[in-house]
Protein backbone atom coordinates (compact mmCIF):
# COMPACT_ATOMS: atom_id res chain seq x y z
CA UNK A 1 0.00 0.00 0.00
CA UNK A 2 1.33 3.52 -0.78
CA UNK A 3 1.77 6.08 1.66
CA UNK A 4 2.76 9.50 1.46
CA UNK A 5 4.79 11.75 4.72
CA UNK A 6 2.75 14.70 5.96
CA UNK A 7 3.94 16.95 9.03
CA UNK A 8 5.70 14.05 10.28
CA UNK A 9 2.96 11.41 10.11
CA UNK A 10 2.73 8.61 7.55
CA UNK A 11 -0.32 9.14 5.39
CA UNK A 12 -2.33 6.20 3.95
CA UNK A 13 -4.21 7.59 1.08
CA UNK A 14 -8.03 6.25 0.45
CA UNK A 15 -8.78 4.77 -2.88
CA UNK A 16 -10.66 8.21 -3.65
CA UNK A 17 -7.30 9.66 -2.99
CA UNK A 18 -5.02 7.01 -4.94
CA UNK A 19 -7.73 7.42 -8.27
CA UNK A 20 -7.12 11.16 -8.05
CA UNK A 21 -3.38 11.11 -8.04
CA UNK A 22 -3.62 8.28 -10.52
CA UNK A 23 -5.92 10.68 -12.88
CA UNK A 24 -3.21 13.92 -12.58
CA UNK A 25 -0.43 11.20 -13.72
CA UNK A 26 -2.55 10.39 -16.92
CA UNK A 27 -3.36 13.92 -17.68
CA UNK A 28 0.06 15.30 -17.29
CA UNK A 29 1.28 12.31 -19.65
CA UNK A 30 -1.41 13.65 -22.04
CA UNK A 31 -0.25 16.95 -21.67
CA UNK A 32 3.36 16.55 -22.45
CA UNK A 33 2.63 13.67 -25.18
CA UNK A 34 1.00 16.43 -26.55
CA UNK A 35 3.53 18.98 -26.54
CA UNK A 36 6.07 16.23 -27.76
CA UNK A 37 4.51 15.23 -30.75
CA UNK A 38 2.95 18.14 -31.71
CA UNK A 39 6.00 20.05 -31.96
CA UNK A 40 9.04 19.66 -34.01
CA UNK A 41 11.49 16.70 -32.83
CA UNK A 42 14.67 19.39 -31.88
CA UNK A 43 12.22 20.49 -28.90
CA UNK A 44 12.65 18.40 -26.12
CA UNK A 45 9.10 18.52 -23.47
CA UNK A 46 10.32 15.16 -22.36
CA UNK A 47 11.87 16.63 -19.37
CA UNK A 48 8.38 17.72 -18.02
CA UNK A 49 7.37 14.04 -17.29
CA UNK A 50 9.42 14.43 -14.15
CA UNK A 51 6.05 15.75 -12.89
CA UNK A 52 3.56 12.88 -12.79
CA UNK A 53 6.76 10.42 -12.16
CA UNK A 54 7.68 12.60 -8.86
CA UNK A 55 3.56 12.52 -8.32
CA UNK A 56 3.66 8.16 -9.06
CA UNK A 57 6.58 8.03 -6.22
CA UNK A 58 4.88 9.73 -3.48
CA UNK A 59 1.30 8.99 -4.16
CA UNK A 60 1.64 5.78 -6.01
CA UNK A 61 4.00 3.85 -4.64
CA UNK A 62 7.26 1.96 -6.51
CA UNK A 63 5.34 0.33 -8.90
CA UNK A 64 3.62 2.71 -10.59
CA UNK A 65 6.81 5.12 -10.11
CA UNK A 66 8.88 2.02 -12.27
CA UNK A 67 6.03 2.39 -14.83
CA UNK A 68 5.67 6.02 -15.02
CA UNK A 69 9.18 6.05 -15.34
CA UNK A 70 9.62 3.68 -18.49
CA UNK A 71 6.68 5.15 -20.12
CA UNK A 72 7.68 8.45 -20.12
CA UNK A 73 11.58 7.25 -21.33
CA UNK A 74 10.09 5.28 -24.14
CA UNK A 75 7.64 8.01 -24.93
CA UNK A 76 10.90 10.61 -25.34
CA UNK A 77 12.75 8.22 -27.12
CA UNK A 78 10.22 7.01 -29.65
CA UNK A 79 9.84 11.06 -30.25
CA UNK A 80 13.00 10.55 -32.47
CA UNK A 81 11.20 8.97 -35.26
CA UNK A 82 7.51 9.99 -34.44
CA UNK A 83 5.87 11.78 -36.35
CA UNK A 84 7.39 10.32 -39.49
CA UNK A 85 9.28 12.35 -42.29
CA UNK A 86 11.12 15.14 -39.86
CA UNK A 87 15.02 15.11 -40.11
CA UNK A 88 16.66 13.61 -37.02
CA UNK A 89 20.11 15.37 -36.27
CA UNK A 90 22.84 13.88 -34.06
CA UNK A 91 22.05 17.10 -31.56
CA UNK A 92 18.71 15.49 -31.05
CA UNK A 93 19.70 11.94 -30.64
CA UNK A 94 21.83 13.31 -27.72
CA UNK A 95 19.25 15.31 -26.15
CA UNK A 96 16.82 12.38 -25.94
CA UNK A 97 19.15 10.46 -24.18
CA UNK A 98 19.77 13.10 -21.94
CA UNK A 99 16.55 13.92 -21.70
CA UNK A 100 16.10 9.59 -20.78
CA UNK A 101 18.67 9.46 -18.36
CA UNK A 102 17.20 12.71 -15.97
CA UNK A 103 14.24 10.78 -16.00
CA UNK A 104 15.08 7.64 -15.23
CA UNK A 105 17.58 9.44 -12.32
CA UNK A 106 14.40 11.53 -10.99
CA UNK A 107 12.30 8.17 -10.87
CA UNK A 108 15.55 6.77 -8.61
CA UNK A 109 15.88 9.41 -6.22
CA UNK A 110 12.06 10.03 -6.43
CA UNK A 111 11.69 6.01 -4.63
CA UNK A 112 14.98 6.49 -2.68
CA UNK A 113 13.45 9.85 -1.56
CA UNK A 114 9.83 8.70 -0.19
CA UNK A 115 11.14 5.44 1.23
CA UNK A 116 13.66 8.11 3.34
CA UNK A 117 10.79 9.61 4.23
CA UNK A 118 8.73 6.62 4.95
CA UNK A 119 11.76 4.99 7.49
CA UNK A 120 11.76 8.66 9.08
CA UNK A 121 8.12 8.89 9.78
CA UNK A 122 8.14 4.86 10.75
CA UNK A 123 11.12 6.25 13.82
CA UNK A 124 9.14 8.80 14.97
CA UNK A 125 6.29 7.39 15.07
CA UNK A 126 8.05 4.74 17.24
CA UNK A 127 9.51 7.16 19.30
CA UNK A 128 6.23 9.14 20.06
CA UNK A 129 5.00 5.74 21.06
CA UNK A 130 7.76 5.55 23.75
CA UNK A 131 7.07 8.91 24.83
CA UNK A 132 3.86 8.29 25.18
CA UNK A 133 4.37 4.71 27.11
CA UNK A 134 6.85 6.51 29.51
CA UNK A 135 4.38 9.22 30.05
CA UNK A 136 1.42 6.55 31.40
CA UNK A 137 4.49 4.74 33.36
CA UNK A 138 5.21 8.14 35.22
CA UNK A 139 1.54 8.87 35.83
CA UNK A 140 0.74 5.41 36.69
CA UNK A 141 4.05 5.33 39.37
CA UNK A 142 3.44 8.72 40.59
CA UNK A 143 -0.31 7.84 41.05
CA UNK A 144 0.84 4.61 42.83
CA UNK A 145 3.16 6.10 45.33
CA UNK A 146 0.59 8.79 45.83
CA UNK A 147 -1.71 5.99 46.99
CA UNK A 148 1.01 4.82 49.06
CA UNK A 149 1.58 7.32 51.23
CA UNK A 150 -2.08 7.40 53.20
CA UNK A 151 -1.48 3.62 54.10
CA UNK A 152 2.31 4.24 55.28
CA UNK A 153 1.27 6.50 57.48
CA UNK A 154 -1.24 4.53 58.78
CA UNK A 155 1.18 1.93 59.19
CA UNK A 156 3.35 4.47 61.24
CA UNK A 157 1.10 5.30 63.55
CA UNK A 158 -0.22 2.20 64.24
CA UNK A 159 2.74 1.51 65.64
CA UNK A 160 3.91 3.94 67.45
CA UNK A 161 0.22 3.46 69.17
CA UNK A 162 1.29 0.09 69.96
CA UNK A 163 5.08 1.05 71.29
CA UNK A 164 3.49 3.53 73.69
CA UNK A 165 1.17 0.67 75.00
CA UNK A 166 -2.25 2.13 73.68
CA UNK A 167 -3.00 -1.61 72.54
CA UNK A 168 -1.47 -3.38 75.68
CA UNK A 169 1.54 -3.60 78.02
CA UNK A 170 4.60 -4.17 75.28
CA UNK A 171 7.53 -6.06 76.25
CA UNK A 172 11.14 -4.41 76.70
CA UNK A 173 12.24 -7.13 73.76
CA UNK A 174 9.10 -6.18 71.68
CA UNK A 175 9.98 -1.98 71.79
CA UNK A 176 13.19 -2.80 69.61
CA UNK A 177 11.42 -4.75 67.02
CA UNK A 178 8.39 -2.24 66.77
CA UNK A 179 11.35 0.56 66.74
CA UNK A 180 12.95 -0.98 63.68
CA UNK A 181 9.51 -1.80 62.09
CA UNK A 182 8.74 2.22 62.52
CA UNK A 183 12.10 3.01 60.86
CA UNK A 184 11.69 0.62 58.36
CA UNK A 185 8.34 1.85 57.73
CA UNK A 186 9.75 6.19 57.63
CA UNK A 187 12.20 4.69 55.32
CA UNK A 188 9.79 3.45 53.06
CA UNK A 189 7.83 7.03 53.30
CA UNK A 190 10.49 9.10 52.92
CA UNK A 191 11.40 7.06 49.15
CA UNK A 192 7.78 7.24 48.49
CA UNK A 193 7.94 11.24 49.09
CA UNK A 194 11.30 11.60 47.10
CA UNK A 195 9.39 9.90 44.01
CA UNK A 196 6.25 11.81 44.50
CA UNK A 197 8.45 14.96 43.99
CA UNK A 198 11.00 13.88 41.55
CA UNK A 199 7.88 13.18 39.17
CA UNK A 200 6.13 16.49 40.35
CA UNK A 201 9.53 18.50 39.84
CA UNK A 202 9.46 16.99 36.47
CA UNK A 203 6.39 17.88 34.86
CA UNK A 204 5.46 21.03 36.81
CA UNK A 205 9.04 22.19 37.82
CA UNK A 206 9.59 22.99 41.58
CA UNK A 207 8.12 25.32 43.41
CA UNK A 208 10.25 27.23 45.77
CA UNK A 209 9.45 29.59 48.85
CA UNK A 210 12.34 31.75 48.98
CA UNK A 211 13.40 33.71 51.95
CA UNK A 212 16.93 34.45 53.24
CA UNK A 213 18.27 31.47 55.04
CA UNK A 214 21.45 30.50 56.63
CA UNK A 215 22.86 27.07 55.94
CA UNK A 216 24.48 26.51 58.81
CA UNK A 217 21.64 26.43 60.96
CA UNK A 218 19.98 24.55 58.47
CA UNK A 219 22.65 21.73 57.99
CA UNK A 220 22.80 21.34 62.08
CA UNK A 221 19.10 20.68 61.56
CA UNK A 222 19.91 18.21 59.38
CA UNK A 223 22.61 16.37 61.00
CA UNK A 224 20.24 16.60 64.58
CA UNK A 225 17.93 14.59 62.24
CA UNK A 226 20.23 11.81 61.40
CA UNK A 227 22.10 11.18 64.53
CA UNK A 228 20.10 7.61 65.00
CA UNK A 229 21.39 6.75 61.72
CA UNK A 230 24.75 7.79 61.87
CA UNK A 231 24.96 6.10 65.30
CA UNK A 232 23.82 2.78 64.12
CA UNK A 233 26.47 3.34 61.42
CA UNK A 234 29.08 4.32 64.19
CA UNK A 235 29.76 7.34 62.02
CA UNK A 236 30.74 10.55 63.38
CA UNK A 237 29.35 13.88 61.86
CA UNK A 238 31.36 16.88 61.31
CA UNK A 239 30.25 20.57 60.99
CA UNK A 240 33.63 22.94 60.66
CA UNK A 241 34.65 26.01 58.19
CA UNK A 242 37.23 26.31 55.21
CA UNK A 243 38.09 29.54 54.65
CA UNK A 244 35.89 31.44 56.74
CA UNK A 245 34.47 31.92 60.51
CA UNK A 246 31.72 34.22 59.62
CA UNK A 247 28.54 32.11 59.92
CA UNK A 248 26.70 35.57 58.57
CA UNK A 249 28.54 34.79 55.08
CA UNK A 250 26.52 31.73 54.68
CA UNK A 251 23.41 32.96 53.90
CA UNK A 252 21.41 32.48 50.46
CA UNK A 253 18.22 33.66 49.35
CA UNK A 254 16.51 29.50 49.66
CA UNK A 255 14.09 27.35 50.15
CA UNK A 256 14.50 26.30 53.62
CA UNK A 257 12.53 22.84 53.17
CA UNK A 258 14.09 21.61 50.08
CA UNK A 259 17.60 22.86 51.03
CA UNK A 260 17.33 20.77 54.48
CA UNK A 261 16.42 18.22 51.64
CA UNK A 262 19.73 18.45 50.36
CA UNK A 263 21.36 18.09 53.39
CA UNK A 264 19.48 15.39 54.72
CA UNK A 265 20.60 13.65 51.21
CA UNK A 266 23.64 14.54 51.17
CA UNK A 267 24.99 13.71 54.56
CA UNK A 268 22.60 10.13 54.46
CA UNK A 269 25.24 9.09 51.19
CA UNK A 270 28.03 10.04 53.01
CA UNK A 271 26.79 7.93 55.94
CA UNK A 272 25.46 5.09 53.51
CA UNK A 273 29.30 5.04 52.28
CA UNK A 274 31.13 5.12 55.09
CA UNK A 275 32.71 2.68 56.80
CA UNK A 276 32.20 1.67 60.74
CA UNK A 277 33.96 4.35 62.46
CA UNK A 278 34.32 6.62 60.19
CA UNK A 279 33.31 10.21 59.75
CA UNK A 280 31.08 12.57 57.46
CA UNK A 281 32.31 16.36 57.59
CA UNK A 282 30.31 19.17 56.36
CA UNK A 283 32.32 22.23 55.42
CA UNK A 284 31.36 25.80 54.44
CA UNK A 285 33.38 28.03 52.72
CA UNK A 286 32.36 32.12 51.74
CA UNK A 287 33.55 33.15 48.63
CA UNK A 288 33.20 36.34 47.14
CA UNK A 289 29.81 36.11 45.11
CA UNK A 290 28.79 31.88 46.81
CA UNK A 291 28.50 30.10 49.14
CA UNK A 292 30.57 27.00 49.09
CA UNK A 293 29.34 24.05 50.88
CA UNK A 294 31.14 20.34 50.62
CA UNK A 295 30.20 17.29 52.13
CA UNK A 296 32.86 14.67 52.97
CA UNK A 297 33.64 10.90 53.66
CA UNK A 298 35.63 7.75 53.91
CA UNK A 299 34.37 5.64 52.05
CA UNK A 300 35.29 3.43 48.79
CA UNK A 301 35.25 6.57 46.69
CA UNK A 302 33.58 7.01 43.38
CA UNK A 303 34.68 5.18 40.04
CA UNK A 304 35.64 7.14 36.85
CA UNK A 305 32.54 5.43 35.21
CA UNK A 306 30.27 6.77 37.63
CA UNK A 307 31.03 10.20 38.44
CA UNK A 308 29.34 11.28 34.90
CA UNK A 309 26.38 9.71 35.90
CA UNK A 310 25.96 9.97 39.70
CA UNK A 311 23.45 12.98 39.30
CA UNK A 312 20.60 10.94 36.79
CA UNK A 313 17.62 9.76 38.21
CA UNK A 314 17.69 5.86 39.56
CA UNK A 315 21.05 5.85 39.01
CA UNK A 316 22.47 3.34 41.51
CA UNK A 317 25.79 2.36 40.14
CA UNK A 318 27.71 -1.15 39.86
CA UNK A 319 30.36 -0.70 42.80
CA UNK A 320 30.73 -2.03 46.62
CA UNK A 321 30.15 2.33 46.94
CA UNK A 322 26.46 2.36 45.96
CA UNK A 323 23.99 1.39 48.93
CA UNK A 324 20.88 -0.31 47.81
CA UNK A 325 18.20 2.53 47.22
CA UNK A 326 15.99 3.97 44.53
CA UNK A 327 18.73 5.99 42.92
CA UNK A 328 16.68 9.18 43.35
CA UNK A 329 18.11 11.41 46.22
CA UNK A 330 21.12 12.74 44.16
CA UNK A 331 18.86 13.41 41.23
CA UNK A 332 16.61 15.08 43.72
CA UNK A 333 19.42 17.24 44.95
CA UNK A 334 20.49 18.23 42.12
CA UNK A 335 16.88 19.76 41.16
CA UNK A 336 16.82 21.60 44.17
CA UNK A 337 20.72 23.18 43.91
CA UNK A 338 19.69 23.89 40.34
CA UNK A 339 16.07 25.54 41.34
CA UNK A 340 17.89 27.66 43.42
CA UNK A 341 20.53 29.31 40.11
CA UNK A 342 23.36 26.79 41.78
CA UNK A 343 25.88 23.73 40.76
CA UNK A 344 26.25 20.94 41.96
CA UNK A 345 29.17 18.26 41.26
CA UNK A 346 31.19 15.54 42.96
CA UNK A 347 34.96 14.24 43.61
CA UNK A 348 37.28 11.69 44.77
CA UNK A 349 38.85 12.45 47.63
CA UNK A 350 42.42 11.73 48.36
CA UNK A 351 43.59 9.29 49.71
CA UNK A 352 39.89 8.12 50.17
CA UNK A 353 36.61 9.30 50.21
CA UNK A 354 33.93 11.19 48.24
CA UNK A 355 33.44 14.83 47.87
CA UNK A 356 29.75 16.38 47.52
CA UNK A 357 30.07 19.87 46.64
CA UNK A 358 27.05 22.18 45.88
CA UNK A 359 27.77 26.10 45.27
CA UNK A 360 24.54 29.18 45.96
CA UNK A 361 25.04 32.54 45.28
CA UNK A 362 25.30 34.26 48.78
CA UNK A 363 23.52 36.93 50.14
CA UNK A 364 25.65 40.56 50.85
CA UNK A 365 26.11 40.61 54.46
CA UNK A 366 23.97 43.99 55.21
CA UNK A 367 21.08 42.03 53.27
Amino acid sequence: MSRRFIKGKIFIPDKNSKWSSLWQVICLFAVVLVLEFTTHVDYVFGYLYTGPILISAFRLGRKATLYATLVAVVLTILNIWLPVGEVVKPSTIASRIIAAIALIVTGILGDRNHQYEIAIASQQAKLQSQEQLARVREDFASTLTHDLKTPLLGAIETLKAWEQGKFGTVAPTNHKILEKMIRSHQSTLQLVETLLDVYRNDTEGLQLQLAPVDLVTIAQEAIASLTDLAASRQVYINLGYGNSDFRRAMRVNGDALQLARVFTNLLTNGINHSRRGGKVEVVFESQAEYCLVKVLDNGLGITAAQLPHLFERFYQGHSDRQAKGSGLGLYLTRQIISAHGGTIWAENRLPQGALFCFRLPALSVYT
